[in-house]
């Protein structure tokens, strides 16, 4: 129809606009693979030492923040196109002025003031050392030593250095990284040195600061993300190393960097006028969208002008007869609560008057017996089959209580609950399956109306969504959520004003409200003449399913007050049952507690699970702890 067709346009609208706010707004979403521990570096720092045969002795210095955590490490990816192999790796505990005693075995979890350097069982060189605060918080300093052998290429015109320090692996956020490289001799002049940063936040520097000695900073380094340095310096510092190459490397190098300068020159452009090109995109958006939800609000409005509520023929305060003998009580119900997006929250009680009025047509029976401590025990007897004489709804249920009886001819009430409860997927299929009957039951009486009713719940639900957005949108585009909220309001009066009962249906519901209010109130009328007992049996059916049973029992004992003395054999038995059965609580309460029980775990959701692993980081530096 048109109008779930406007639903799902308004959705996707919505959904879109959304969408690109948050890609525009760079929103981060982090998800953590375990929250038992936690790890941040106050200060990571690198002291390079770059040899004449070209190693690079490292030293690290970690001031970092460890909470319920037992070892910390660092790998580095094999590639003999960067360096050949890493040898003399030291670490120390500055904290406690300790060092760590070396072992040559991979551990996961390794041994509290001891580390490893080697390859690892991924192939992988791997740093690791036991810190034995698996459930305690601590602040430490660590100091990490270690040569990487022909980490410095050798050209014919440049020596090169391209190395990253901290890579996309690493795991651990830095409120900041430092590092300074010695060079193995001094440079003519400055400006015979070449050097490059790169980091993905464009948010460090890197200078020349002497002839021989290089600097670079990175402030606020979030983990996933990398500290890389490249250098150029005189070829002749490097009397030899394993990776030297007949060739020149300047030319090469300078057009890569130009490259990636511009691409870093063009984003920190971007992000100068951002603010401004989202802010004004952002109103663009917005003020469309207001255009397109206020002829959408105009449409609303025309269409409300053409719609006739219909009113009852007479007003009844109240009303002593059955408006319709044969009425089913989910047929009563449904027109009198008008359920058409709720039917299965009263459906327990429609489901226990069906029981009382199939008792009164003679199906089943039912009886209690006198138990200790008032824990009387209800039973329901089976005495004929479903045949052609009751409506839809009425044979789903019979059918339904007569499965619950399998080989027995007569049960206790619990037997039935715990039927209910063990077979929600049946429960949801007869709640489904009594609504349709319903449904059909009233429209070929001329009571109901199919198609209002599909209006009625379209515009119910466009009303949902439009108040939903208005809420999503009110705080960062309150005309929007303005626009928003007058289209909810005027769907939610399409929905108030759609014919779902037809005019026979109105004239119906005032009656079985009349009926209703009588109920309630029938010992407080002094009438000459009461409805005789037979009649409220009747009458008790319908109460039932309006969930005014227990009152209107209450109300009767004042009006019988022998109506305790009745017994099982005169004719008012069910009269009987009714008021020695403490029904309200122990029958119809019950029954209707196991129905939601059962009908929710049929259509209710489940959770979902999460879990999380070690990474193993790629070359240039991952890291983090376990």
């Amino acid at each position: 129809m048109d109008y779930t067709k406007n639903v799902n346009k308004l959705c996707k609208i919505i959904l879109l606009f959304i969408t690109i706010l948050l890609v525009l707004s760079e929103l981060t979403i982090t998800v953590k693979a375990d929250d038992s521990g936690s790890l941040y570096l106050d200060k990571l720092k690198f002291n390079v030492t770059i040899n004449k045969d070209g190693s690079m002795d490292v030293v690290e210095i970690w001031d970092i923040d460890i909470s319920n955590t037992n070892t910390l490490y660092k790998t580095f990816k094999t590639d003999n196109d960067k360096f050949t192999s890493i040898k003399n790796v030291r670490v120390k505990d500055v904290t406690a002025n300790k060092e760590f005693t070396q072992i040559n075995e991979e551990m996961y979890h390794v041994t509290e003031n001891c580390y490893y350097g080697l390859v690892n069982s991924k192939g992988d060189f791997e740093i690791a050392w036991g810190v034995g605060l698996d459930n305690k918080y601590a602040t430490r300093t660590y100091e990490i030593s270690y040569t990487v052998v022909d980490a410095i290429g050798k050209y014919n015109d440049y020596a090169e250095l391209y190395w990253q320090f901290v890579g996309e692996d690493f795991e651990v956020d830095a409120d900041k990284i430092t590092g300074t490289i010695t060079l193995p001799s001094n440079a003519k002049k400055e400006e015979d040195i070449k050097v490059w940063g790169h980091t993905e936040s464009l948010n460090g520097e890197i200078y020349v600061t002497d002839t021989n000695e290089i600097k670079f900073q990175v402030e606020n380094f979030y983990a996933g993300r990398y500290v890389e340095v490249r250098a150029l310096f005189p070829t002749d510092m490097i009397e030899s190393t394993g990776r030297t190459y007949n060739e020149n490397r300047y030319d090469e190098v300078i057009k890569e960097e130009t490259k990636w300068a511009n691409q870093a020159n063009l984003k920190r452009k971007w992000e100068e006028i951002e603010d401004e090109v989202v802010a004004v995109f952002l109103i663009f958006v917005v003020l469309a969208l207001c255009i397109i939800f206020i002829e959408r609000a105009v449409k609303y409005g025309k269409k409300l002008s053409t719609i006739k509520k219909y009113m009852p023929e007479q007003k009844l305060d109240y009303f002593r007869e059955l408006p319709d003998k044969n009425a089913t009580p989910g047929e009563a119900v449904y027109i009198l609560k008008e359920p058409y997006n709720a039917f299965s929250r009263h459906f327990g009680k429609i489901f226990s008057a069906t029981l009382l009025d199939l008792k009164l047509k003679g199906y089943i029976d039912l009886r209690v017996e006198k138990a200790e401590k008032n824990k009387d025990k209800i039973y329901l007897k089976k005495l004929k089959e479903s045949d052609s004489n009751l409506k839809g709804d009425e044979k789903r249920i019979l059918n339904f209580v007569y499965k619950a009886f399998g080989k027995e001819t007569e049960v206790e009430i619990k037997t039935i609950e715990k039927y209910i409860e063990k077979h929600p997927s049946g429960v949801q299929a007869l709640i489904n399956g009594c609504e349709k009957s319903i449904e059909t039951q009233l429209k070929e009486n001329k009571i109901f109306d199919k198609k209002q009713k599909e209006e009625f719940s379209n515009y119910a639900g466009l009303a949902g969504v439009y108040y939903a957005f208005a809420i999503v949108t009110l705080f960062w585009a309150f005309p929007l959520a303005i626009v928003l909220l007058i289209n909810g309001i005027m769907c939610g009066q399409i929905k108030k004003r759609a014919n779902v009962l037809t005019e026979k249906g109105v004239n119906l519901k005032e009656k079985w409200n009349g009926l209703k209010k009588y109920m309630e109130d029938f010992s407080l009328l002094n009438e000459k003449e009461v409805p005789a007992i037979e009649v409220w049996e009747h009458y008790l059916v319908y109460a039932t399913a309006f969930g005014i049973a227990d009152k209107v029992l209450k109300q009767l004992k004042t009006i019988y007050p022998n109506i305790d003395e009745f017994n099982s054999i005169n004719t008012s038995a069910y009269m009987y049952f009714m008021y020695h059965s403490n029904f309200e609580t122990s029958f119809s309460s019950s029954i209707s507690s196991s129905i939601s029980s059962s009908y929710s775990s049929s259509v209710g959701g489940g959770g979902g699970f999460s879990g999380g692993g070690r990474w193993w980081p790629e070359a240039g530096g991952g890291g983090g702890g376990r």
